[in-house]
């Protein structure tokens, strides 16, 4: 058992072993509570979520996953690391903890993961969320941001907030320095495979279409000024019969760091909905 130093709550961490390797799991709320898993982002961790979880653990179970090559999950060499395996594992998580079904939301690539989630294990998913989570190739705005040199990892902490300054863009926002750890705590291989499966996850069906087949009810937030993915690409995600698409002004890439306590609003009132269903 872990505790938080800035909050009264308390954080199970556990590793459980999945196909062989292990998969970091945090726990918090109440474990008879609606379960809400949250699904992080590339080159991230469950870690990216800290400043959400007070705002939920009150009224949800809130698991948290670190996908395979993340985090203080295993970082294998191989290929390992396509969507279709990653929500595998996460599938095969959630049958070890018992949980039947959850509200899901993804940030940015974990949103990827969610859906392939949803469209391998459906009895499992109950609704979704997706956070600044590009619909497709098409959608992703390129960037001149200095990429990382392999010969020089692990990189260092100016190298490594020139390559994620995309990904933030509220006025005077400093990436926290747990993050740029959890960069540095990947392998090369791991951060520029999982990067390359959500790409081709993307490239072979853009995520609207796949979702409108699946019939979950889905909220979609995003922030105004994300620098990844063209904002305006949200309202693709309409095609999903009941979408609800919200637009956070003022905010970037990374809302769930930007602006918790915005973000969390969002998501309370949509869990509010289906979470009910959630047991």
């Amino acid at each position: 058992m872990t505790s938080s130093d800035k909050t009264s709550h308390t954080t199970e961490s556990s590793l459980l072993p999945v196909d062989g390797e292990d998969v970091h799991v945090c726990q918090d709320g109440p474990r008879d509570a609606p379960a809400l898993l949250l699904l992080h982002g590339s080159a991230s961790s469950a870690r990216s979520w800290d400043a959400l979880v007070p705002l939920l653990a009150g009224s949800h179970r809130v698991i948290r996953i670190d996908l395979l090559g993340h985090g203080r999950s295993a970082k294998p060499d191989g290929d390992h690391y396509a969507l279709p395996a990653q929500a595998r594992r996460v599938a095969a998580v959630m049958d070890l903890l018992g949980v039947r079904r959850a509200v899901v939301a993804g940030h940015s690539s974990g949103g990827v993961a969610a859906t392939a989630l949803a469209e391998l294990r459906p009895d499992l998913v109950t609704a979704l969320v997706l956070i600044n989570t590009g619909p497709g190739l098409d959608a992703f705005i390129a960037s001149e941001q200095a990429a990382i040199n392999p010969e020089t990892w692990p990189p260092a902490d100016e190298e490594i907030r020139r390559f994620a300054s995309t990904g933030f863009s509220r006025p005077g926002y400093q990436v926290p320095d747990e993050l740029l750890d959890e960069v540095r705590a990947m392998t090369y291989h791991s951060l520029t495979a999982t990067m390359a499966a959500t790409s081709a996850y993307l490239a072979r069906r853009a995520l609207p279409e796949r979702l409108a087949e699946l019939g979950k009810p889905l909220l979609v937030l995003f922030g105004a000024d994300d620098r990844r993915w063209r904002s305006s690409s949200a309202g693709r995600y309409r095609v999903v019969p009941g979408a609800r698409v919200e637009l956070l002004p003022g905010l970037g890439h990374s809302p769930i760091l930007e602006d918790p306590p915005r973000t969390a609003a969002s998501l309370l009132t949509f869990t509010a909905r289906h979470a009910a269903r959630a047991d």
